[in-house]
């Protein structure tokens, strides 16, 4: 989804001005239903909460993991790992380090694994990128109707105030591509382009990739990961220093261990970004399932072969039965659902959660009233969804 006018000028008030966007026929204040236990005041929604409070809870459609769930390796990794709870994790974050460095670059792992650098989740090093910015500065984002929220709290945290997509005075440009929740996506020339095209000197972008490696097999050719040369060019001629982030939460189905991880373009951005982190961020259940996880080539063949197949019979649901509109690319771990009615939103999000089978709504941070985002799901997860919503569609 790209920007309309209409639809550019709503995002970019909710964007920058989120707390003056109730209308008289707004319907979903920021209200506990909407927001769970999340600080209205403090913190940033994010999906994943509800699964704590449905009594009959059959499985988090709210966010957007790999639909085979947590690989058997890595469970059995965590596991072990306990043993070692009285001990400090490791300070260098190895062998967790260069075994996801080998991952990333199986050919020249060595070249790279110097900007390498291990973080709790994708939040953090979110943080940490921003905290290394000039605080003076504009953040802006990118320029689909809306996304990842958590960027601009970060921003705004470390004291930058928000610009529009189009304004080149960014000291700070934030991306996220495949774009979370609308599912768009830039080819990595396209994301070169753009990234020329709308910063000046002395500016900071962070483009997050967490949801890249579903492209396929050959995730790797498409990434910013393989453009060493010219993330090294862009730091040294403009100073657009490139960071690209991963949160591994989502690919082998692991939120609750947080494991993020950034690329800095260059290694003294790494070392500034580095000299910001607290020690000891990922503990050893993390670092064990990771070096265990990134090994499991049979995990990510499967992942290929089932997941574009499942969110089509989900994307097919949605639009011939429900008559909804479904956003996003066909490869995506998640659909972006357009109801076309605020009333039917919230009554999806009450219905979904009272089956045990809760979805993200649009309406909190997204400011998008009308839409949910439903992550893909094996079909007899599916069909519990299905039979939740099902009632509705005699209403859309």
């Amino acid at each position: 989804i790209i920007f309309s006018q209409t639809r550019a000028n709503h995002f970019l008030l909710a964007f920058f001005f989120p707390d003056t966007m109730a209308t008289e026929n707004d319907s979903t204040p920021r209200t506990a239903e909407l927001w769970g236990p999340w600080d209205t005041k403090t913190q940033t929604f994010h999906a994943g909460q509800e699964w704590r409070f449905c009594e009959n809870m059959i499985e988090d459609f709210s966010i957007d993991y790999n639909a085979l769930g947590t690989p058997e390796v890595g469970k059995k990794a965590a596991k072990e790992a306990l043993k070692d709870m009285v001990h400090y994790p490791s300070a260098d974050f190895e062998p967790a380090l260069t075994h996801l460095a080998r991952f990333l670059w199986p050919s020249d792992w060595e070249a790279n694994k110097g900007r390498l650098l291990l973080g709790n989740g994708c939040s953090e090093v979110i943080d940490l990128i921003t905290r290394c910015g000039s605080r003076k500065g504009g953040m802006k984002p990118g320029k689909y109707s809306t996304q990842y929220q958590e960027l601009r709290r970060a921003a705004l945290a470390a004291g930058y105030r928000m610009l529009l997509p189009t304004d080149l005075s960014a000291t700070l440009m934030c991306l996220v591509n495949p774009n979370t929740p609308t599912g768009d996506y830039m080819t990595v020339q396209q994301m070169k382009e753009y990234i020329e095209a709308n910063t000046t000197t002395d500016c900071n972008v962070i483009v997050d990739e967490t949801s890249q490696p579903w492209l396929g097999p050959h995730w790797r050719s498409d990434s910013l990961l393989h453009q060493a040369s010219w993330v090294k060019e862009m730091s040294e001629s403009r100073r657009v220093h490139v960071y690209v982030i991963h949160s591994w939460s989502k690919l082998w189905t692991c939120a609750g261990i947080r494991l993020g991880s950034l690329v800095a373009p260059t290694v003294e951005c790494y070392e500034l970004v580095k000299s910001r982190q607290v020690p000891w961020s990922v503990n050893n259940v993390g670092l064990s399932f990771l070096e265990a996880v990134v090994h499991d080539d049979e995990y990510l063949k499967k992942t290929w072969e089932v997941h574009s197949q499942w969110r089509e019979r989900s994307k097919k649901f949605l639009e011939e039965t429900m008559g909804w509109k479904v956003y996003g690319e066909p490869w995506v771990p998640s659909l972006w659902v357009d109801t076309g009615s605020e009333t039917t939103a919230v009554e999806v999000l009450r219905r979904c959660r009272k089956a045990g089978v809760p979805i993200r709504p649009g309406k909190p941070g997204y400011e998008m009233s009308t839409f949910f985002r439903m992550g893909v799901r094996r079909p007899d997860l599916q069909d519990a969804l299905f039979e939740a919503l099902r009632p509705l569609a005699s209403k859309s």
